[in-house]
């Protein structure tokens, strides 16, 4: 219970629903099913708050481990105590339960288990007491032995083993870390070599270690490990020394220079690396959850962009001495024609090119080109703007992130897909696509490799994977996947399926020319009862036997929702109708509890229904705003100090936003330039995805970097 109280303290909720979450996480319900079929036994959490409630659940439980661990090591050394026990039982963090278990734990050779193998305890005893009542130097001579010649090995022997007992103290530690994060600064130093001019930002730079923001801690870090940097933590010894004294002096005169030399060198030996390798530990661990949650903010509004629908798209994926690769896709994705251009350097053949593709546009009948912005990309807009004044048709193009695009063709995923292309020409069927269901094409790739965020490399690639890939099942999830369509990739992210169950169904449906309900889904071969549950609402069947499953109305709620029809005289032949513009109004007129109660469901659980009801097979992606579709061509020599471009957020960082504004090089607004109010972070103004109009402050055509601002544009348009 103590476990169940504390999360529903800390996040805010009811006992019952706290231990109604543990209970459905324990029972093997995934976190998409949880919060959007289970409402009423958690109070409609979202999915983001299930997620970070259950990291939180296996941090407690980890936590309750190891005190238990920590106990019966203590208590089989027969070191057991009510104080021990308090202390443990009070401790909120591994690393206080640590600092506990550090006095006894069994440690490798040191100077401290030197002297107490000498018989030198009872003298570091006296010297910790600093009692009045003796002279140090004359205790030491009853602890001469063979071991021990004279009394300054025996003190010497006494002040490692007390340094020892001051760097293991619990409370002492407990201290010392907080005054160093509140007191204590980071430093660095260049260090010449070869890829030292990449950090010189950082030569002598100084910071609190309170202020510091992540994506500078990680910046140092990665300086670091290049071995351009030389990194430090500094604190005001004063400061620390004052504190250990308060724990350890007792100001004896006879045994205070002693004393400050021990403490000294337990500071200088085992306390204060420790500490700032502790420092340093935390800074990082902060910086690379705010660098993941970056991701998963970016990576959210990525997978979610709006799908550019029933259009038939024509994928180049541009490069120079190996030519630009084609490929031809038709409103379901499937691979119609697949080609080889050189209209970029070294061979230029344009005029062969445009031809080339002048065919493939009215063969096909192709609406837009979709080009990948990598290796060039800038030659191959101004070729694809060129070959649009050549077609007959109207034919936009857009230019989309390639990001992964290698990764994944080169993959036994992009294999299996498409074995009879090369990786190159795979690659130009997943640009097409991308314009086509970016959520569809990205989750085929690694999600680390998609390109949203910072430092991808430098992040604990675990923990990484695990949040990014708790996103991708969120986005599945709350879009609903097409049972007779979809990919046994896409498959796979459903609620209670995996890559194995995935293609069970594909080749199910295939056997029986696809699936008519939902409900066939239990003849799948390994897809019992309890997956059933997790993943049937999350499965669409379009144009099925059932109109319901064609919605997110999970089969449990089948009967409710009939009810729900019956009660105000209506039919599934008004779903189909959409003839249920009014539902709203009855339900709210009769009342949503009265309502509820009749279908014997909760009000929840109503109010999803009759959203589902309707609009059945509507995409929520729909509401997102559509791709940009271009047909001209902006360069970098064309903008201007001042202009004011309409551009795409393309990623969200710690200090500011990336902007596409059709130049192929991304513009930088930093977080001084987006708002007029304050703000923390970037991302509580923008997210990926996100239409804007920026102004240009400034072009560096020769870094290629271009400084924009969201400030002061409405006050210009008036003007």
């Amino acid at each position: 219970m103590e476990i169940v109280n504390q999360l529903a303290s800390e996040f805010g909720l009811k006992t019952e629903y706290s231990q109604n979450i543990i209970n459905l996480l324990d029972e093997g319900c995934t976190i998409p099913f949880i919060a959007r079929y289970r409402k009423e036994m958690h109070g409609t959490c979202d999915d983001q708050t299930i997620r970070e409630f259950a990291d939180r659940l296996k941090y407690l439980r980890n936590l309750n481990d190891e005190k238990t661990k920590v106990e019966k090591a203590i208590t089989e050394q027969g070191k057991w105590t009510d104080e021990i026990a308090k202390a443990l039982s009070e401790a909120r963090t591994m690393t206080e339960v640590e600092d506990i278990y550090r006095p006894y734990k069994p440690k490798r050779k040191t100077r401290a288990s030197v002297a107490i193998a000498k018989g030198l305890e009872g003298l570091a005893d006296i010297l910790q007491a600093q009692s009045k009542a003796f002279v140090l130097k004359d205790e030491a001579k009853k602890y001469i032995t063979e071991e021990v010649k004279d009394e300054d090995e025996a003190i010497a022997g006494a002040k490692d083993i007390v340094a020892e007992r001051i760097s293991d103290n619990a409370e002492l530690r407990k201290e010392l870390r907080a005054l160093l994060e509140s007191k204590a600064t980071i430093a660095c130093e260049l260090v010449e070599n070869e890829n030292s001019a990449t950090y010189e930002t950082y030569a002598g730079f100084k910071q609190e270690v309170k202020n510091i923001p992540s994506h500078r801690i990680l910046a140092i870090n990665r300086g670091e490990k290049e071995k351009c940097l030389k990194v430090s933590i500094n604190i005001d010894e004063k400061l620390t020394f004052a504190v250990i004294n308060k724990f350890f002096k007792k100001n004896n005169e006879d045994t205070d220079a002693v004393m400050d030399e021990t403490i000294a060198d337990s500071y200088e030996r085992l306390l204060f690396p420790a500490l700032e390798r502790e420092c340093r530990n935390n800074l990082t661990d902060r910086a690379n959850e705010q660098a993941i949650k970056m991701f998963e903010v970016n990576l959210k509004p990525l997978l979610l962009e709006a799908p550019l629908k029933n259009n038939i798209i024509l994928g180049l994926d541009p490069a120079y001495r190996t030519g630009c690769k084609i490929a031809v896709i038709d409103k379901n994705g499937n691979v119609l024609d697949t080609t080889v251009i050189y209209p970029t350097p070294p061979q230029s053949k344009t005029e062969e090119s445009i031809e080339k593709l002048k065919k493939l546009i009215e063969k096909y009948n192709v609406d837009v080109v979709s080009i990948g912005n990598g290796t060039a990309s800038k030659e191959a807009e101004i070729f694809v703007a060129e070959l649009i004044k050549h077609v007959s048709r109207k034919v936009s193009y857009a230019v989309v992130s390639e990001a992964g695009a290698s990764v994944y063709s080169a993959s036994k995923l992009g294999a299996e897909e498409f074995p009879d292309y090369d990786v190159s020409l795979r690659s130009a069927v997943s640009i097409a696509r991308r314009l086509q269901d970016p959520l569809a094409e990205l989750i085929k790739i690694d999600v680390k490799s998609i390109g949203v965020g910072q430092y991808q490399h430098d992040m604990p690639q675990n923990r990484l994977t695990e949040v990014l890939t708790g996103v991708v099942e969120d986005c599945v999830n709350s879009v609903g996947v097409d049972l007779n369509t979809a990919s046994p990739s896409l498959l796979s992210y459903v609620s209670g399926l995996n890559m194995s169950i995935a293609k069970n169904i594909v080749s199910f449906r295939a056997k029986n020319k696809g699936i008519k309900n939902r409900a066939e889904l239990l003849e799948v071969s390994k897809l019992g009862p309890k997956a059933y549950e997790q993943c049937a609402g999350f499965l669409r069947v379009v144009g099925g036997e059932e109109i319901l499953d064609n919605t997110s109305v999970h089969p449990e709620s089948y009967q409710a929702t009939k009810k729900l029809l019956s009660l105000f005289k209506l039919s599934e032949q008004d779903i189909k109708n959409g003839n249920l513009v009014e539902l709203p109004n009855l339900v709210s007129a009769m009342g949503e509890e009265k309502v509820a109660k009749a279908c014997e469901i909760g009000v929840p659980t109503l109010q999803d229904i009759v959203k589902e009801l309707l609009k059945p097979g509507r995409d929520i992606r729909e509401s997102m705003p559509k791709p940009v579709l271009r047909s001209d061509i902006l360069s970098l020599e064309d903008l201007k100090e001042g202009m004011v471009i309409s551009g795409t957020v393309r990623n969200v960082v710690d200090f500011g936003a990336f902007v596409d504004i059709g130049v192929h090089q991304d513009g930088l607004v930093h977080i001084s330039q987006i708002s007029d109010a304050f703000i923390k972070h970037p991302s509580e103004a923008l997210k990926v995805g996100d239409r804007v109009e920026v102004k240009v402050l400034s072009v560096d055509a020769g870094k290629k970097r271009i400084s924009l601002t969201m400030k002061g544009i409405e006050k210009d348009n008036e003007a």
